[in-house]
């Protein structure tokens, strides 16, 4: 099974998609953890994405397929996968060809995202300052809201109440996924 996980930061994507992955015997796979490692690279690429990330900017579509792709192609994910943070955009999805099954939209406030990213346990991301967290959240808003529709439109989309426990959503997932 291929299933993509979408909420703004805080939504509880890589929560579900750790549940799913044990539950559905797949890969997860994050984006931001990808990122976040290259972004560790002593190299042009690492400090670029570190830049683009620390700054609360979107690594671009092209570097952000081409990575995703990589991964996509590593033995681990051949029998399916959990994706988080992938598309993030219109041109994203459109590009990305591989027969996703179902699409989790975690819908959360604004409000409760940002309580959220405020009380985890000992994650101090340089990512995660106020400005960067703000930035993306717009940036979610703007640019991530069509990919939605895009779903919807294909009806692969559901679109769960994320500030529910986190057994609720889980169980909200595997019903809407039919398992």
């Amino acid at each position: 099974m291929k299933i993509i996980l979408i909420g703004i930061q805080g939504s509880g994507k890589s929560t579900q998609g750790n549940l799913l992955s044990e539950k559905l015997h797949v890969s997860y796979l994050s984006t931001g953890h990808i990122f976040r490692l290259l972004a560790k690279e002593k190299s042009t690429h690492g400090r670029y994405i570190k830049e683009v990330m620390n700054a609360g900017y979107l690594i671009p579509d092209n570097k952000t397929l081409a990575i995703v792709e990589e991964y996509l192609g590593r033995l681990e994910y051949k029998e399916g996968y959990i994706l988080d943070g992938f598309p993030r955009t219109l041109t994203q999805a459109k590009a990305f060809k591989n027969g996703i099954d179902a699409v989790i939209y975690l819908k959360v406030s604004d409000e409760e995202a940002l309580k959220r990213l405020s009380y985890r346990n000992g994650e101090n991301r340089e990512d995660e300052t106020p400005s960067a967290i703000h930035k993306r959240i717009g940036l979610f808003h703007k640019l991530t809201k069509p990919v939605l529709d895009f779903y919807r439109a294909k009806g692969i989309l559901a679109e769960i109440d994320g500030e529910k426990s986190i057994q609720e959503i889980h169980k909200e997932i595997i019903k809407r996924i039919n398992l």
